[in-house]
């Protein structure tokens, strides 16, 4: 774990001293997340005569508004990304299957030609003797 930090913030035109285990970057962002939301506010009517209270929950509504649409796309991306790893998976078995059916289907073929060359051999064999006896025999014949 990391040691704890410091870190002064101007939030809302008000410096603040934030600590935590989280860089002294990570804390400036938060401040300046906390800027662009008060921001938005001031630029709403009637913002400035809400009390201090109805600021502070206006504020805290639209950050848990914001965590909550964050957190439903984390859920939804989460739900992508895992169809995308199952289709991947899906992918990758029917791919170990075709290549087990193409090395199946390669063996196949070479017994198949294996056999072809040897009745074509044997097919020669049988041709010559075949001439051989015809020969043989016409010889018979003249004789």
């Amino acid at each position: 774990m990391s040691s704890k930090t410091s870190a002064q913030v101007i939030i809302g035109g008000r410096v603040y001293t934030l600590s935590g285990y989280e860089e002294e970057a990570y804390l400036q962002k938060v401040a300046s997340y906390l800027n662009g939301k008060l921001e938005e506010f001031k630029g709403m009517p009637d913002y400035t005569k809400l009390s201090g209270d109805m600021k502070s929950v206006l504020l805290e509504l639209n950050i848990a508004d914001d965590y909550f649409k964050a957190k439903a796309q984390v859920e939804r991306l989460e739900r992508e990304l895992q169809q995308k790893e199952d289709e991947s998976s899906d992918l990758k078995n029917e791919l170990v299957s075709r290549q087990i059916e193409q090395e199946r289907n390669t063996k196949a073929y070479e017994e198949l030609e294996a056999e072809n060359r040897r009745l074509l051999l044997e097919k020669t064999k049988l041709e010559a003797a075949l001439e051989q006896n015809a020969a043989t025999e016409n010889k018979e014949e003249k004789e």
